[in-house]
C-alpha cells in the first residue's frame, strides 16, 4: 500500500493492499476500498461507498458525493462500485436517497471519461462506456455494454437498454432502446437502426444482428402503430435471445422509448 503523505484518510476507512492514493486525496469515514485500486491526485470519496478491485480514479474525481436532490437530509446512503472500473478526471458518481433505494450502483469494466456524472440512485452495468461530459439524472438505468456520447444527457427515470449507443450531444428524455443508435436533443431526438459495426465489434454473433435488424424493420419501419407491430414481431419466429430483450425492454417501458 502507497499512501502520499498529504492524503487524509479517515481512521475508519479500509483500504486494501496494494492501494495507492496521490496527492491531497480525502477518503472520508465508511470508505471501503478493494485491492489494488489507484487514486489520482486530488480524488475525494465519501459516504458509504463500496469500490472494488483495481481500478483507477483521476484527478479531481468526486465520488460518492451527497446526491444533488433538495429531499436529502444527510441520510445514510450508499454508492457501490465493481472492479477493473476507470474514472477520468473530474468524474463525479452521487450515493443514493432513501426515497430512491438508497443505493448508487455501478457494475464491472466500465470507462468513465472526463467531467461524466452519475445522478442519485442510478443502476449501471458493467461494460459501459460514457465519453466527456456523459450525465445522467438520477434514478436512470443502464444496462450492460451500453455507451453514452460526449456531452450527452438522460433524464431521470429513463432506461439505457443493453448494447444501446447514445451520440454525442443528445437529450435523451424517454427510454433508449437496446442495440440501436439514437442521436438528437429532446423532440428531435431520432433512432437511426441497429449499431451493426459496434455490436459486431462486442462479439455479437451475426445471426443476432441479422435478426435484430429484421425486428427493427417491423417495428418502426412498417408503418404499424406501436401494439400492432409488437404482435407482429411476436407472430414472427426468432432463433436468437436478443430479439426477446428487445421485446421485452419496449413493452416494460413506463415514459415511452426514443423513437
Amino acid at each position: 500500500m502507497s499512501i502520499h503523505p498529504t492524503a487524509i484518510i479517515d481512521s475508519s476507512a479500509e483500504i486494501g493492499s496494494n492501494v495507492r492514493v496521490g496527492p491531497y486525496c480525502v477518503v472520508g469515514a465508511g470508505v471501503r476500498i478493494g485491492d489494488g485500486t489507484e487514486l489520482g491526485p486530488h480524488v475525494t470519496i465519501q459516504g458509504e461507498t463500496r469500490i472494488g478491485e483495481l481500478c483507477r480514479f483521476c484527478g479531481h474525481s468526486g465520488i460518492g458525493l451527497d446526491p444533488q436532490d433538495l429531499k436529502y437530509k444527510g441520510e445514510p446512503t450508499r454508492l457501490q462500485i465493481g472492479d477493473r472500473s476507470v474514472f477520468r478526471e473530474f468524474v463525479t458518481i452521487s450515493r443514493g436517497t432513501p426515497h430512491g433505494g438508497g443505493l448508487t450502483l455501478i457494475g464491472d469494466d466500465a470507462l468513465f471519461m472526463a467531467y461524466s456524472h452519475v445522478g442519485h440512485d442510478a443502476q449501471v452495468g458493467s461494460h459501459v462506456i460514457f465519453a466527456n461530459a456523459a450525465t445522467l439524472g438520477g434514478h436512470v438505468e443502464v444496462a450492460d455494454h451500453a455507451q453514452i456520447g460526449a456531452f450527452s444527457a438522460v433524464h431521470q427515470f429513463c432506461r439505457v437498454g443493453p448494447h444501446a449507443f447514445i451520440g454525442g450531444f443528445s437529450v435523451i428524455t424517454r427510454d433508449a432502446l437496446p442495440y440501436v443508435k439514437t442521436v438528437g436533443n429532446r423532440g428531435d431526438a431520432k433512432i437511426y437502426g441497429i449499431n451493426a459495426i459496434g455490436l459486431q465489434r462486442k462479439g455479437i454473433p451475426a445471426g443476432s444482428i441479422m435478426e435484430l435488424k429484421q425486428l427493427y424493420r417491423i417495428l418502426f419501419r412498417s408503418q404499424l402503430n406501436t401494439r400492432d407491430a409488437l404482435a407482429k414481431a411476436k407472430e414472427t419466429k426468432w432463433t436468437v435471445p436478443e430479439v426477446d430483450i428487445m421485446i421485452r425492454f419496449i413493452e416494460t417501458s413506463k415514459r415511452g422509448f426514443m423513437g
